[in-house]
């Protein structure tokens, strides 16, 4: 399945490519996609030492950005012979640099290692959650150190009880092909989870003169209807995959009554996740709010990698 036509990696010109270039690598190749590798750098770098040529000292940033696209041909060098890489070096502050370089060259997939900051217990920093809300292609980050095939992957996936509304059944049609075309290209074992909860029940209970038999009845029905829901979602993998695709993969389907960001961060490390795949759609008609509440709370605590999707239509904040 050829998920992607134009891939953009970002690559920190001080470490070493390692499994993250040679994710992107393989994915280029997999989706006969052009391959982009780029570094970012500050606008006014600062601690550059003067060097003896006077020409130079004139325009430090010149210098600056000539030795890391330097540095990152040389990286990527040994890979050109698999596919085609170009180089690029960003200028400015990287995910607003990264955003603009998507919205200008037509990139469908961002993929960059987490920050991993050290200081915080989370994998992502403040440059990833940025990227996050404001990329307007899907955003893969990469776990620092981690394997470059992965062995579970984890679908996570919303539904709406009276029948998808359009945007939520396209983000998820996407989730699921991305999730099982990466399960069957690293031979991984494929999870489909959804969260549910029953948000009425307290208030049935507070009217009800058997509130036990009428809460159970409540949170019963509102189960049969997830139920359906992942139904379709079951038969619209299956149709997607073939029947003989579906039976190599046979992906398992989770569905589980809780709170989204307590419960899919706890199936992520119960299940030892390698990815999860997952939506980032927020509410429109409110300026800013550019990804939901409970995808950032889920975010926040998810110790792997996670490529996250946005739907079709969504514009950026950023501009060029």
């Amino acid at each position: 399945m050829n998920h992607f036509k134009h891939i953009l990696c970002i690559l920190d010109g001080g470490k070493l490519p390692g499994s993250l270039l040679e994710r992107a690598v393989s994915l280029a190749e997999n989706n006969q996609a052009r391959l982009t590798c780029a570094a970012a750098i500050p606008e006014r770098p600062t601690g550059v030492p003067l060097p003896l040529d006077p020409s130079w000292a004139a325009d430090p940033l010149a210098r600056l950005r000539s030795e890391r696209l330097a540095a990152l041909e040389a990286s990527t060098h040994g890979y050109t012979e698999r596919v085609p890489i170009d180089c690029k070096i960003l200028v400015g502050r990287p995910f607003i640099e990264t955003v603009r370089a998507v919205l200008r060259d037509g990139y469908d997939l961002v993929l960059k290692e987490a920050e991993d900051p050290g200081f915080l217990p989370r994998l992502f920093g403040s440059d990833d959650m940025h990227l996050l809300r404001k990329c307007p292609c899907p955003v893969w980050l990469v776990k620092p150190g981690g394997s470059a095939n992965y062995g579970t992957i984890l679908a996570s996936v919303d539904l709406d009880i009276e029948g998808d509304p359009p945007e939520v059944a396209e983000i998820n049609r996407r989730i699921l092909a991305l999730a099982s075309s990466l399960a069957v290209s690293d031979f991984a074992s494929l999870h489909v989870l959804h969260v549910w909860d029953a948000p009425g029940e307290g208030i049935i209970r507070s009217w009800s003169e058997d509130p036990d038999l009428a809460a159970l009845r409540y949170v019963q029905g509102e189960r049969e209807r997830r139920e359906l829901g992942m139904e379709r979602l079951r038969h619209t993998l299956g149709e997607a995959l073939g029947e003989e695709a579906t039976g190599y993969l046979s992906p398992h389907f989770h569905l589980i009554k809780g709170a989204p960001p307590e419960t899919i961060p706890a199936m992520a490390a119960r299940l030892q996740a390698d990815l999860v795949v997952m939506g980032t759609l927020g509410r429109t008609g409110i300026s800013g709010l550019i990804i939901g509440n409970t995808a950032e709370a889920v975010l926040e605590q998810l110790q792997c990698a996670v490529l996250a999707v946005k739907p079709h239509g969504f514009i950026s904040p950023v501009t060029i």
